[in-house]
């Protein structure tokens, strides 16, 4: 054993370590306020989700504590097996798996369920790391990037056969990675455009949009362009690509899972009041608005405590805190996982190995983008798809996932002046 891992406490990043325990510490006890059951008041009753909730905490400090006393080159080394392994689970669970609320998501194992589409981001990050981190492979090489667009890419095709699209969305936070090494930030332009059209087709007139889509490209030409067929060719291929988009939208619209588009209704206001999803948001908003400035006190919600609002200890699991602790605390955490993503990229950027930076930067991305959703769905601010908010949310496979994807960032920053390949 080699007198730098013998040494390695001194070079954990506690800070990191002591927001993470807070934030699990806000869950446990987010959750049993929230499922609360004043027959089994104990805290620790494994009958009930927040003793279950402890078991899943205690086994996922077991993992952290491995990963920090293994070597950190173990990483790279099995960066692709690990990959392949779970690349091949999420096949293989479309088949096998159980189906739960009509997702093939889950492989049960007794009591226990295992969800590889979200226990599996660690894994994706670690290959996407190791394939980026080759000294010869750079984002600025077409082939390169479409390779590692692809490594994404496949995953999340396997998990929307799964029917998973809200997990299947968040892996969309490692474009941010590529964008990171490289990647021309007009990916993320076309991406941001093709939604906004997408919701304008949705809500608005399509043949009056196109107008004004054609005007913009004529008054483009003659502004910007120098009349050269290159020219041309990119402004006209831009607005044949815009319109396909918006002509497009009912096709893709409707080929959606009928709980999916009622949920794009309700997020444009087209649907309120008329469907399930309609009066869940409805209720989640009445609960965090009874919250007001203080909050009512913990155990003293009602809303979630009488189950008017839905998958209170899981995708809704914000709304407790906002109804029992109100703005202040619900502000409190939202800092605390900004803090936390903050800190990720503060690691990230101070790492001499490229591997452990775009690691760091995968970390960061999937926090981000599970935090911001979550959040905003619970607010009414983007369609509600269904995914936790990190170590608030019920569920031992989020929970050890999440853990997973944080501490072995930790173990590569532990060794941050080797270069890992």
């Amino acid at each position: 054993m080699s007198n730098r891992r013998n040494n390695i406490i001194p070079h954990i990043d506690w800070i990191t370590i002591g927001l993470y325990g807070v934030i699990v510490l806000i869950g446990w006890i987010n959750i049993y306020s929230a499922v609360f059951n004043p027959v089994h008041p104990n805290i620790f009753d494994f009958s009930q989700r927040y003793g279950k909730q402890f078991v899943w905490i205690m086994t996922g400090f077991a993992m952290a504590f491995l990963v920090m006393i293994s070597e950190a080159s173990f990483f790279p080394a099995f960066s692709y097996p690990l990959y392949g392994m779970f690349v091949f689970a999420d096949l293989v669970v479309r088949f096998v798996g159980r189906n739960i609320a009509g997702s093939h998501s889950w492989f049960r194992i007794g009591e226990i369920g295992i969800q590889p589409a979200e226990l599996g981001m660690f894994a994706i990050n670690l290959g996407l790391a190791k394939y980026l981190s080759n000294e010869k492979n750079t984002t600025n090489s077409k082939k390169i990037r479409w390779i590692a667009i692809a490594m994404i890419v496949f995953p999340m095709l396997l998990i929307i056969i799964q029917n998973e699209t809200g997990v299947a969305v968040t892996y969309v936070a490692f474009i941010f990675v590529l964008y990171r090494e490289g990647l021309s930030g007009n990916i993320l332009l076309i991406g941001f455009l093709t939604i906004v059209l997408f919701i304008l087709a949705l809500v608005g007139n399509k043949f009056i949009i196109s107008i004004i889509l054609a005007v913009i490209a004529l008054v483009a030409f003659l502004i910007f362009s120098r009349r050269k067929v290159k020219d041309i060719t990119r402004i006209g291929g831009i607005l044949a690509l815009s319109l396909a988009i918006i002509f497009g939208t009912n096709y893709a619209f409707n080929h959606l899972e009928p709980h999916q588009k009622k949920r794009i209704q309700v997020f444009l206001q087209q649907n309120v009041n008329n469907s399930k999803e309609g009066y869940n948001l409805h209720q989640a908003e009445i609960a965090i608005g009874s919250g007001s400035y203080m909050g009512k006190g913990y155990l003293q919600g009602t809303q979630a405590k009488l189950n008017y609002v839905p998958a209170h200890a899981t995708d809704f699991i914000f709304v407790t805190p906002c109804e029992e602790w109100g703005f202040v605390g619900a502000t409190t955490i939202v800092i605390l996982f900004f803090v936390l993503i903050l800190r990720l990229i503060f690691l990230a950027e101070r790492q001499r190995s490229p591997y452990s930076r775009i690691y760091g930067y995968g970390v960061a991305s999937i926090f981000f983008i599970h935090v911001a959703i979550n959040v905003g769905m619970n607010l009414g601010l983007v369609p509600v798809i269904g995914i936790p908010l990190p170590f608030i949310s019920y569920g031992g496979s989020s929970f050890w996932a999440f853990t997973l994807l944080l501490f072995i960032f930790l173990r590569l920053d532990a060794d941050r002046l080797q270069i890992l390949r």
